[in-house]
């Protein structure tokens, strides 16, 4: 989602700038190797961004379809000023995947738009675990870009 235009943003840019901002992190615990990875690039590039970590909160929920129950809880305390959904959905034999993806993104998308809130959703949805891998740490860091990014723009709105 913002791999295409990292380079155009530079770090010195106010929109990149996480100081008082507060954020909060779901992360699903289902494939875990991934969700860890994908949490421990999002939180270092969090910090790195100026976020405080005190000003960092992160909850584990089962899987990618109960991240959205916790993201909904945070959003009506309205003490965030932007969320990142953290998952990994890898494909298996049956339908179940797509249930799974579908119905996580949608209710992701429903949350920040219901509440008004930036929601950054790095909930991967891979054909199988090198994908999910190769792509664990950039969509990760990507995702606590666009969380600042988008809490400093509606911020500005």
């Amino acid at each position: 989602m913002f791999g295409a235009d990292k380079g155009n943003v530079a770090a010195s840019d106010s929109r990149m700038n996480g100081k008082k901002l507060r954020v909060g992190i779901v992360q699903a615990r289902f494939n875990a190797n991934i969700t860890d990875a994908l949490a421990a690039a999002c939180t270092a590039e969090l910090l790195a961004l100026g976020v405080a970590e005190k000003d960092i909160t992160h909850v584990t929920v089962p899987g990618a379809l109960e991240v959205a129950v916790a993201l909904q809880a945070m959003a009506e305390k309205s003490s965030f000023d932007a969320l990142i959904a953290l998952g990994c959905i890898i494909r298996g034999e049956t339908y179940h995947f797509e249930l799974v993806a579908n119905e996580s993104g949608a209710a992701i998308t429903r949350i920040g738009l219901d509440y008004q809130v930036p929601i950054a959703n790095a909930v991967l949805t891979t054909e199988n675990l090198a994908q999910a891998v190769a792509r664990q740490e950039d969509k990760g860091r990507d995702a606590a870009r666009v969380a600042v990014e988008m809490a400093n723009l509606l911020e500005s709105i």
